[in-house]
């Protein structure tokens, strides 16, 4: 057995695959919420607006990784730079700038919108609708396609199967959509606490208002 498939077996043996009534359940349970994609994504940023990466610009600042992903060519070649061939323990690479751990890399992680490809730019003098879709109906694949009888929800954060050369989607603003009755050992999610008035539909959230979630 390779090392590759080790890992992948190590992957598999701890962490159980959660598909979305999974995590919802949890997140009811545990008295929280699941963050919307508007909510995610203004988490992630960490203050950094309009940077590539949750901790900048730069790839790998002074030649130092910033998330467990994969480096080299996906998926034949790993070269392990960052010290992990599968998922790596909470904690192993540095806080954005608002404290979050691992918020890109390593899993991806669930949110709360279903997904649908946006028809074009959406640019307003408005805040988008949050969550932007809620409707599973608009989120199903294209007819013929895998999905197209199952809604899907977005996922964000990209996992540390990402490589460059297939899946740069550890990325604040990148996005893939996941079928909701589908979990993986490379999927994950966290919870967040809003305040009790916060309203549904519009919020100030992508502005930087006094309505951001705490994310735990």
């Amino acid at each position: 057995m390779s090392s590759g498939s080790r890992s992948l077996e190590g992957c598999r043996a701890s962490h159980p695959r959660r598909a979305w009534e999974d995590v919802r359940a949890y997140a009811h349970w545990a008295s929280k919420q699941i963050p919307t994609e508007a909510e995610w994504e203004f988490a992630a940023r960490g203050g950094l607006d309009g940077a590539v990466f949750s901790w900048g610009d730069e790839h790998f600042p002074g030649g130092r990784a910033m998330a467990n992903t994969w480096q080299g060519e996906f998926p034949w070649q790993n070269l392990n730079l960052d010290g992990y061939e599968g998922t790596s323990p909470v904690g192993s690479f540095p806080p954005n700038g608002y404290g979050l751990l691992d918020i890109t890399g390593n899993v991806w992680e669930w949110t709360s919108d279903y997904y649908t490809t946006p028809s074009k730019a959406e640019h307003s003098c408005c805040v988008p609708n949050n969550p932007r879709v809620s409707s599973p109906d608009d989120s199903y694949a294209p007819a013929g396609e895998p999905g197209s009888t199952i809604p899907r929800r977005v996922i964000k954060g990209g996992s540390h199967l990402c490589a460059p050369n297939y899946c740069l989607r550890y990325r604040p603003a990148a996005r893939q959509a996941q079928m909701i009755e589908t979990g993986t050992s490379h999927l994950g999610f966290r919870c967040i606490l809003r305040p009790e008035n916060q309203m549904t539909g519009r919020s100030c959230l992508l502005l930087g208002g006094d309505l951001d979630p705490v994310i735990r």
